[in-house]
């Protein structure tokens, strides 16, 4: 029977993913600190819901190594997908920029993402650190689905012209769900797009644009918004491999 673990923060999401587990009949735990008590080491499936900047330092506590996009997925990803111009480099260069640009650390949340210009760029990071330079763009809408063995398994608006759609349910109408999965799984079925096996796909539309992808997250990490949570469960269920294992899982 699986556990799920959770962090001692109490969010909505960390709440509703509890209920979900609780009705599946797994068991559920809550840590009090930011160190995994021995009798919890034992377990024997522990499925980690955790926060980005702690949440390898926990898995490793485990013996489990948790799935990432690779620093540099969205670059290589195929423009027709992406919409947009997007390019890896360090901070250190991306504050020679002078025009604005969409900035921002590649997996974690170390910083805020958002326009800068070059000189604003917080100075508090070694100039060392790896950063994504995009395009500025306008989102009309943006939408997250969780994917498991490349399937969307549950889905939900997040964003319109950049607000949080939470007052509104996460409500989307039958035409945009149609949409949404159509491109999702058109990309999904492309096998130049490399994934996990668990993973989060961000996608939506450009002003002018068209349907593209915002950005991969990893599954373990990500907020659920509308979707589903326990079909959320069945993916994260699966965004950790034993730390033995080197693959891309």
């Amino acid at each position: 029977m699986p556990t799920l673990v959770l962090t001692p923060r109490f969010t909505e999401d960390a709440q509703a993913l509890w209920r979900a587990a609780a009705q599946l009949g797994w068991a559920v735990e809550r840590l009090t600190s930011w160190r995994v008590p021995d009798d919890l080491l034992t377990v024997p499936e522990p499925l980690l819901y955790l926060e980005a900047l702690f949440g390898p330092t926990l898995a490793e506590q485990f013996g489990l190594r948790l799935l990432e996009p690779a620093v540099d997925w969205l670059p290589r990803l195929p423009e027709e997908y992406r919409k947009r111009w997007v390019y890896l480099t360090t901070l250190g260069q991306a504050r020679t920029i002078a025009q604005p640009a969409f900035i921002k650390p590649p997996n974690d949340k170390s910083f805020p993402a958002r326009v800068y210009a070059g000189r604003d760029l917080p100075l508090e990071y070694d100039d060392a650190t790896p950063v994504l330079v995009a395009e500025v763009v306008s989102w009309e809408k943006e939408f997250r689905g969780f994917v498991l063995d490349r399937k969307v398994r549950t889905m939900s608006v997040y964003l319109r012209d950049g607000e949080l759609q939470r007052e509104n349910d996460f409500a989307c109408s039958a035409i945009e769900e149609s949409e949404v999965r159509a491109f999702l799984e058109t990309v999904l079925g492309d096998p130049r797009v490399d994934l996990p096996r668990a993973a989060v796909l961000d996608v939506g539309v450009i002003a002018g644009r068209g349907w593209a992808v915002v950005e991969q997250n990893s599954a373990w990490g990500s907020g659920i918004y509308g979707c589903d949570p326990a079909s959320v469960l069945q993916v994260i269920r699966h965004a950790a491999v034993p730390a033995s294992d080197l693959g891309t899982g």
